[in-house]
C-alpha cells in the first residue's frame, strides 16, 4: 500500500531525529536491551525489503526501538509495515515476559482476493507460520486483520477503486541466555510476513507451495 499512501514516516527529517533520539537511549538502556537491538541491525534480510530505524512510540514501554520496511520490487512498492521492539526490565503481567515485539504490516489487495470471507484468518496464520517455520518461542499473541476499500467520487471519480489489508499484533518473544530475545531471527520471520503478504515467492528452500497474495496491478512509482 505504500506506492498509494506512502510510507510511515515522514522523510529525512524524521529520521535524523529517530537517530538521535535512538542514540540517546541506547546510552543508558539496560545490556539485554541493547543487545537486542544490536541483533536486529546485524540481521541479514532479502534484497527486496528495505529498512531503516524510525521514531518508536511514546509511553509504551520505559525502553523502545523501532524499524520501518517497505518491500520494493522494480520500483514499486508492494507492502509496507513497522516493527517495535519494547522492553520493561522489570517485567509486565500482560506480556508474560520484559520484551514485547508490536507490528504493523499493510498491502494492497487485487480485489477478488479482498472478497474473500477467509482472508482474515488466512492473514493471521501467516504471521503466526511465521514464526513458527523459523522455530521461535513466543508467547501472549494478539491482534487484527482489517479490510478496506476507498471508493471514489467528484474529482477523483478516475481512480479505480482499491482494497487493502492491514495487520496489527503483537507477541512476547521468549528470553535465551542472559534474558535476551532472539530478535534477528524475529526480524526476520516478520519480513517473511512481509514478504508474503506482498506476494513474493518464498526467498529460500522452504515450502514453495506456501500461499502468497497475487503482486499487485502493474508497476507504480515510488
Amino acid at each position: 500500500m505504500a506506492a498509494a499512501q506512502g510510507r510511515l514516516t515522514d522523510g529525512a527529517d524524521g529520521m535524523d531525529d529517530a537517530e538521535e533520539g535512538e542514540r540517546d537511549e541506547l546510552d543508558t538502556a539496560p545490556p539485554p536491551f541493547r543487545a537486542a537491538v544490536d541483533a536486529l541491525k546485524a540481521a541479514r534480510l532479502r534484497p527486496e525489503i528495505e529498512i531503516e530505524p524510525t521514531r518508536p512510540p511514546q509511553r509504551l514501554a520505559q525502553y523502545a526501538y523501532a524499524l520501518e520496511a517497505a518491500v520494493v520490487e522494480d520500483e514499486e512498492d508492494l507492502a509496507d509495515g513497522r516493527l517495535v521492539l519494547l522492553h520493561d526490565p522489570a517485567g509486565h503481567d500482560a506480556w508474560q515476559g520484559t520484551f514485547r515485539l508490536v507490528t504493523l504490516v499493510r498491502a494492497e489487495l487485487e480485489a477478488e482476493m479482498a472478497a474473500d470471507p477467509l482472508l482474515p484468518e488466512v492473514c493471521w496464520s501467516w504471521l503466526t507460520g511465521a514464526l513458527q517455520a523459523r522455530g521461535l518461542s513466543y508467547g501472549e499473541p494478539s491482534g487484527t486483520v482489517t479490510r478496506a476499500s476507498s471508493h471514489y467520487f467528484g474529482g477523483l471519480a478516475s481512480r479505480p477503486a482499491a482494497s487493502q489489508i492491514e495487520i496489527r499484533a503483537s507477541w512476547t518473544p521468549r528470553e535465551g541466555l542472559g534474558g535476551i530475545p532472539d530478535t534477528a531471527a524475529h526480524l526476520a520471520s516478520w519480513c517473511d510476513l512481509l514478504s508474503q503478504v506482498a506476494g513474493l515467492p518464498p526467498a529460500g528452500p522452504g515450502d514453495a507451495s506456501v500461499v502468497t497474495l497475487p503482486q499487485r496491478r502493474g508497476p507504480q512509482s515510488r
